[in-house]
């Protein structure tokens, strides 16, 4: 009986941390917004790019804050490494929405190979999101360099 309890007891706490909130369809899209704004990132398209973001969006990256310019020069402008590719992993923390603003908490892992060296870099963080015309865009984005390897 004893052993039949105990079964039981780690069987419904095994199934409670195992739970995972069922996301609505707003978190679903402030969420691909935000894979979205990666790829085009990835793929070092900067017209892609500026459509996931407002006009006057806000970057703090390395203690210092950049705008879309900064963001496309480093990022597309001065990357020019023909082999370049990298390969981004989501881990949503949270997200949260109301009717014109979102947040949403993540852990990104990227796995970037440029002139022939593979690193991979881990990143903790935060985006805002403003809705504009029915589409949800990045207003600010604040990132927290966890490791780079």
């Amino acid at each position: 009986m004893k052993k039949t309890i105990i079964s039981l007891i780690f069987f419904l706490f095994s199934t409670l941390l195992y739970a995972q909130k069922q996301l609505s369809k707003t978190e679903q899209s402030v969420q691909q917004t935000v894979v979205k704004l990666f790829e085009a990132l990835s793929n070092r398209d900067s017209v892609s790019l500026k459509n996931y973001c407002t006009a006057d969006i806000t970057l703090y990256e390395y203690g210092q804050a950049w705008n879309i310019d900064t963001l496309i020069m480093k990022a597309v402008t001065l990357n020019q490494a023909a082999d370049f590719k990298r390969i981004n992993t989501f881990d949503f923390i949270n997200t949260t929405t109301d009717k014109t603003t979102a947040w949403a908490t993540y852990r990104l892992l990227s796995a970037i190979t440029r002139d022939g060296k593979q690193s991979t870099v881990q990143w903790l963080e935060t985006v805002v999101l403003a809705k504009e015309k029915k589409q949800w865009k990045v207003k600010h984005l604040h990132s927290t360099l966890i490791k780079r390897s």
